[in-house]
Order: structure tokens, then sequence, then C-alpha cells
């Protein structure tokens, strides 16, 4: 099942994707909350009841796909975890290089950096050096603290996509990334959360892969990670609760615009930047420069 975000004249809907169409779930029953994550936190993780309306929809409540309005899939996410330096070749053409991570590299964005799926990221004024992250994302369903390697991947309700952009200049002003990682509009997350029972266990053996303008600049697999979903897990909540509606970035791998050889390849106004991942969609965006 794909879940997805939009925009209505009403306000903000969540629909269930099939073919061409959307289900408006909220034209099902005006009741049911639009945000992904207040359902999950009061079904514990359930989906099945969406299943359920989208099946007994009246063909009033079917909209096409086409001019949809996207907006986040997960319109309040509790924590934005991001997991950085988890794809080896990426952290060889790094500064890292001579310091290989033991642990993974956890850090947090806040939801005012990301924009949905067809909405501009914005290249800022402080800096030319936007970047740009392919990176595959799991949405947490239930509740989870102290999980293990058995239990850890059963939180997991879908995974959706992101363009973790990133200002370098500013990632790198300190030893602490938040600046570079949290400027406003400066990555995205969509198109939409295709449900965890449609795809490999923990997000495994998907081609990942960045198209700047047409050109393929980064190109995977999530059978690279270092550090895959599991693990992952498993580590972050030996310190915190991953909740229902939490999100969380799993990495980016190789080919990042800043390694780019001869000169390194920023995003900039009037580029299209496009995110893939295998079996779960491509997560389009045009870039545009802050106003003045």
């Amino acid at each position: 099942m794909k879940l997805v975000g939009f925009e209505s004249k009403s306000g903000l809907r969540l629909g269930v994707i099939e073919g061409d169409q959307v289900i408006d779930l909220q034209a099902v029953d005006a009741k049911l909350p639009a945000d992904l994550a207040e359902i999950l936190r009061a079904n514990k993780g359930d989906l099945a009841p969406l299943a359920a309306l989208a099946k007994s929809a009246p063909a009033s409540a079917r909209l096409p796909l086409g001019g949809l309005k996207y907006a986040l899939p997960v319109a309040r996410p509790g924590k934005i975890l991001c997991l950085g330096l988890n794809y080896m070749d990426h952290v060889k053409e790094g500064k890292y290089a001579d310091n290989i991570p033991k642990w993974p590299t956890l850090f947090f964005r806040v939801l005012s950096s990301l924009v949905p799926h067809g909405a501009p990221i914005v290249r800022p004024q402080a800096s030319v050096q936007l970047d740009y992250e392919a990176e595959m994302v799991a949405v947490v369903g239930k509740p989870i603290r102290h999980a293990t390697m058995e239990n850890a991947l059963d939180c997991i309700a879908g995974y959706s996509i992101s363009n973790e952009g990133s200002v370098r200049e500013f990632q790198r002003h300190t030893t602490q990334w938040t600046a570079g990682k949290n400027f406003d509009q400066s990555g995205s997350f969509g198109p939409w959360m295709v449900t965890a029972d449609e795809l490999p266990k923990g997000g495994k053996g998907l081609k990942i892969e960045t198209r700047l303008n047409g050109k393929v600049m980064q190109s995977d697999n999530t059978d690279n990670m270092m550090f895959p979903l599991a693990e992952t897990i498993v580590y972050a909540t030996k310190g915190m609760t991953l909740e229902p509606g939490d999100i969380i970035l799993t990495g980016t791998p190789s080919g990042v615009g800043h390694a780019q050889k001869p000169n390194p390849v920023w995003m900039k106004d009037g580029d299209v930047c496009e995110v893939e991942v295998e079996r779960i969609g491509v997560l389009r965006n045009p870039i545009v420069d802050e106003a003045r």
C-alpha cells in the first residue's frame, strides 16, 4: 500500500494510491486524522484500517494522481533521525577516509528543513554549496526501546525517500553538523510511504540513485550500508525511544556533489534533482535560490 499526504482546498489530506488514482481517505471518513503519525499512534502501527477504508471508498473519493499537490508523507514526524557516513565509498570520498566510523553517526534534522515531492528545494543566500544526498527513509510505526536484532525491524511501518540536502560550507564550520543540515527548505521527503510488507525486510537490496538534470550522480544499493537499519535501530534505542511517526534517514552513497572531480557540483537555481529508490519511487524537486 502506498500512503500519500497531499493538499486540498479544505486542507491537508491523506490518501492511498491505486494506479493513477488517489483515494482521499478523509472523503471516506471525515474524522480520520490527516497526519500519518497520529494514525500510527492511535492504531499501534496497524495500517489495516486504512486499507479497509480505501476498499470501501466510493467513486467520489477517487482523485487523479496527476496534478496532485503533494505534502510530506508524515506531516509532523516527532523525530527526524539521520545517519551519516553509512556507505564505505562515501566515507572514503570525504575527510573521514582515515577515521572509519565504529558506530552509527547519528544527528537530527528539523521539520522546517524538509519540503515534499514537487516543491522547490531552496539554495540559501548564505552559501552556494548546496549538495544532494540520496537516502532511503524508514518510518517508525510502533514505539521501541532497547531493540534487539530479532525485533528491531518490527517497529517499521514503511519506507520513503529523502534528498537530504546539505549546505557543506556550514556543515564544516564545526564538528557538529546541525547548521549545514537544517537550512530552511534545503532537503526533501516523499513522494509517499510504501508499507513495509511490500518491500524486503529492512529495505535491503534496493538500488538507490540520484539524477541531477537527468545525469546520474549517485548509484548504489542499500545492501552496501555499513550500519543496516536493524543495527541502527538497536544502537539508537539504547538511549532513546523511537515513536510512531518518527522517521529515520539511512545515509547516502558516494557521488555527492562536493566529491565530484575536477570541480564540485552544487545544486543551483533552475536545476531539477531526482532521487529514486527501487520499488519505492522517485522523489523530484526543482532547485530555486532563496528570495532576497
